[in-house]
């Protein structure tokens, strides 16, 4: 039997995701270099307005606030071994919401980078990395996870290493990179050799694609450039979830430029460009989401727009995303014919 993650694929041709998290725990008063995770059981409160402050605005699906939840991220924090603690609480504060709220919305746990250098050129032991990555899937999932949201990847291997740990739970897989270095991750990753990475997994994926990076015209640029390098035969599900505008500072603190009508807009575009799941990242504050659920209920699905489109309507793309466009793929971008499968919708 599906959960419902699976059953909102199979029901709904978008999904609205939800938007960021940081951001608005900041607001909430979580100070720079604080554990956000540690909130989970120190202020559950904060943590459940957070969460239902995008139940609220409409959202399908709400990531759980474990971002940095393996014990590579909490050792900075001395709580390594608090990993199913900080990660169930999380999760059961969100479901808790949800019940309350007396809609239906997907809980997705979330989990980030390790923060760790993969050896031979850094210290972590990629079975290490496996072990921990597991750890959290299973906490995240005994708090009732429906989906494990792997998010703002650069690299090729944690990628593979993550996937493989969350496989683990027995849970359905999401993955996002983060293309903030002219069009690619700071790894060097582009939106082709994302789709060539999620057709290469030993553990098959539920949905892919790309989050936070360096504004909204540059996530559905690499939308764009993911459904035209998508090998034959596949038809991956697709995520953005972008950055809500450039960080800007004003008067001491970063802001996020983006309005409520640039999102919808974002939301609109990123749709239309092949995306089904469709959130923000960084700076997206429930105003925003409640704009883009807005926006996507009254307009009508369009044809994909061109990347002329994109930078009229949402600002300018960096020359790497451009040259993408054009099909300036790496070697490493293009889909092996060997390893073509159908990925499950």
């Amino acid at each position: 039997m599906s959960n419902l993650f699976e059953q909102f694929l199979n029901e709904k041709q978008t999904l609205l995701a939800d938007g960021a998290t940081g951001t608005n725990l900041f607001a909430l008063g979580l100070q720079s270099g604080d554990a956000p995770e540690l909130w989970n059981v120190e202020e559950p409160g904060k943590i459940k307005a957070h969460y239902r402050s995008f139940i609220d605005a409409g959202s399908d699906l709400v990531l759980t606030n474990t971002f940095g939840g393996t014990r590579f991220r909490l050792k900075l924090h001395k709580a390594e071994n608090r990993v199913a603690e900080l990660n169930i609480a999380a999760t059961r504060l969100l479901k808790e919401e949800i019940e309350a709220s007396g809609r239906d919305v997907v809980v997705a746990g979330s989990i980030g980078p390790t923060g760790e250098i993969l050896a031979p050129l850094g210290d972590m032991q990629a079975e290490d990395a496996v072990i921990a990555f597991a750890e959290q899937a299973i906490a995240l999932k005994e708090g009732g996870a429906d989906v494990l949201w792997i998010e703002t990847m650069s690299s090729r291997e944690e990628v593979e290493l993550a996937v493989k740990g969350a496989s683990e739970a027995g849970l359905p897989i999401v993955f996002t990179m983060s293309f903030d270095t002219n069009g690619r991750t700071m790894m060097g990753v582009g939106a082709a050799d994302l789709m060539n990475i999620n057709e290469s997994l030993e553990h098959q994926t539920h949905a892919c694609g790309t989050n936070c990076g360096v504004g909204a015209s540059e996530v559905v640029a690499a939308i764009l450039n993911m459904k035209s390098t998508s090998g034959e035969g596949t038809n991956p599900i697709i995520v953005a979830k972008a950055n809500c505008g450039i960080p800007e500072f004003v008067e001491g603190e970063i802001v996020y430029n983006g309005t409520p009508e640039i999102m919808a807009n974002y939301a609109i575009m990123a749709r239309d460009a092949g995306a089904r799941i469709i959130g923000g990242c960084c700076g997206t504050s429930p105003e925003h989401v409640a704009a883009m659920r807005q926006a996507l209920d009254s307009t009508p699905a369009g044809n994909s727009p061109t990347l002329d489109d994109v930078v009229r309507v949402l600002g300018d793309v960096t020359d790497g995303a451009r040259a993408q466009a054009r099909g300036e793929h790496s070697v490493a971008s293009r889909p092996k014919s060997s390893r073509r499968r159908r990925r499950q919708a």
